[in-house]
């Protein structure tokens, strides 16, 4: 497969080993993936990207009542300049909004996971948003469906893993830079991310760059209305780094374009916060020895993920 030209993967295909083998090969080579048939409402896509345009041109201080000190950003809003790569010197050029999994009354795993905080005023925010989080989780689920084939193991292997999973669907805002001295800060450093599979809506717009084996940046742009997949650093670690969690990150634009405002969609898929991360044995072999014996609790893996990119204090 060519470190070139990353291929795009229609999903809508009937022949589930097929595009197993062809997620996983994406995934092998890039730790990406573009995708196109989903089947994602178009419709409430549309709508989606309406709200979070008129959600972040409020004033900060409006949006500053969405957020709350404490959950590590967990729901809610997450000021300007406030995450910050692994090992980077500066903060992003962002702001965000996360909107989580609401669990019943009684769930063990509630405790995990904060209420959802909704923006003053919006009365249709919720709705939409709910409704999208529920379709990126069924898109995700079929994504890991073909991957566990890939990896030789039932269709359904991550059904119970990723049940009531803490997946978070965040809104990014990236602002106008025209003008702005960054003090050589860019739109996101470069990082992996922490969860199981990421499906990123919104990359077709320029500026997303993934870190090739050969030490070269790759720019990643789906066709419109596609998505890009990537591994997280939990699959990574589950599938003993036979898929890797890839580097990338979001670079500053130039001329024209850093007039505008970028907006993107990921929507970081997680396992249930009960889950054990421990090494798939099929994935274990003379030549790719077992790099975790120990196995790790997925709350557990994310705290520690979460205090090295500064939204939680140790």
């Amino acid at each position: 497969m060519s470190m070139t030209q990353m291929p795009v993967i229609s999903l809508g295909q009937d022949d589930a080993a097929a595009m197993g083998q062809a997620l996983g090969d994406s995934f092998k080579t890039y730790g990406f993936a573009a995708v196109t048939g989903h089947g994602l409402d178009e419709a409430l896509v549309k709508r989606a990207w309406e709200l979070t345009a008129e959600m972040f041109a409020r004033d900060e201080e409006v949006k500053r009542r969405g957020f709350k000190d404490g959950i590590a950003g967990a729901r809610g809003y997450t000021p300007f300049k406030t995450e910050i790569a692994k090992g980077a010197d500066h903060h992003d050029l962002k702001e965000f909004w996360h909107v989580g999994r609401e669990l019943p009354a009684g769930s063990p795993l509630r405790s995990s996971m904060p209420d959802n905080i909704w923006p003053e005023n919006m009365p249709e925010f919720e709705e939409v948003f709910t409704r999208l989080y529920a379709e990126m989780d069924r898109v995700g689920s079929g994504i890991l469906s073909s991957i566990a084939l890939y990896l030789g193991l039932d269709a359904d292997w991550f059904d119970k893993a990723i049940e009531d999973g803490n997946s978070v669907l965040r809104l990014l805002h990236y602002p106008p830079l025209q003008g702005e001295d960054t003090g050589g800060a860019i739109r996101a450093g470069a990082h992996e991310d922490i969860n199981l599979i990421t499906l990123l809506l919104g990359a077709e717009e320029a500026g997303l760059e993934i870190l090739r084996p050969d030490g070269e940046w790759m720019s990643v742009s789906p066709p419109p209305g596609g998505l890009a997949v990537n591994v997280g650093d939990m699959l990574q670690r589950l599938t003993n780094h036979v898929l890797p969690s890839t580097t990338h990150r979001v670079v500053n634009p130039s001329g024209e374009r850093s007039r505008h405002s970028r907006y993107s969609m990921p929507y970081f898929l997680h396992l249930r916060s009960d889950f054990p991360i421990a090494t798939l044995p099929g994935c274990v072999s003379e030549d790719n020895p077992n790099r975790y014996p120990q196995a790790i609790l997925a709350d557990d893996y994310l705290t520690e993920r979460l205090i090295e990119i500064g939204l939680l204090k140790a």
